[in-house]
This record gives structure tokens, sequence and C-alpha cells, in this order.
């Protein structure tokens, strides 16, 4: 399993807006930049964690994007499930049927145990716990 490159750009561009006073907005073209995020890629990300409610977004000469809750209410898994969906090792951790041994499967458990604790760990990481400056 990897995150997709655009779930990283997106990490990388919440972490910069979490650094941020509440009330300033960055223009999407600083985080772009500072970040090394394509612009274009950029954009349609910003798209989608504002579709999710993850960041406010406002055009004009005092535009800009901002989160929309402050840090500490918004964790690692909100924003990759926002841009990846939700995260999944294997097919057969979603759904039995996806394993052709079904309840038999040896590994199965092992798969279902290790997402858990992954998704556990990226839900209870929020933006305000990152402290190294990226």
């Amino acid at each position: 399993m990897q995150i997709t490159r655009q779930a990283d750009y997106a990490l990388r561009a919440m972490y910069y807006l979490s650094k941020l006073e509440p009330s300033v907005r960055a223009a999407t073209s600083l985080i772009a930049d500072e970040q090394r995020i394509p612009p274009s890629f950029l954009a349609k990300i910003i798209s989608q964690l504002s579709i999710a409610g993850l960041i406010h977004t406002s055009r004009g000469a005092r535009g800009g994007v901002s989160l929309a809750r402050p840090p500490e209410a918004i964790s690692i898994l909100e924003v990759v499930e926002a841009i990846d969906g939700p995260l999944t090792l294997n097919e057969c951790t979603h759904s039995i049927d996806g394993c052709p041994f079904g309840e038999k499967c040896p590994i199965r458990p092992v798969w279902c145990d290790v997402q858990s604790e992954l998704v556990e760990r990226l839900r209870n990481t929020s933006f305000a716990a990152l402290g190294v400056s990226v």
C-alpha cells in the first residue's frame, strides 16, 4: 500500500495551513511554491479538501485558503480519505468476499489488524501534533 502523491501533497498543504495563524489565508501559489507542489495539481487538491469541509477558500485580492477547523480538530486520516477514499490495505479487509479462502484465510486477520492499527494511528494524529517544519 502506498499513499498517492495527491494525498501526500494534500497533507503538505494542510500542514502548511496548520502552521498559520487562524485568521490568515494563504495564496495557493505560495503553498505550491513553499511545499513544492505543482500549481495545477494543487488546484484540484484544494477543491477536494474544500468539498470535504477541511478548508475554506475565498477569491479576490484578500482571498486565499485557510483551515475550516483548528489544527487539533483535523486528523491525517481525514485528509487522506478526502483525497484517496477509505484506506484499504487489501481488498479482503473491506469484504471477506474478496478473499478466495474466505473465513479460512490465515493472512486476512493480519491484514485486518494492521489496517485497523494504521487507521487508528492516522485518526488520532492531528495537524497540531505535528511539530517539525516542512
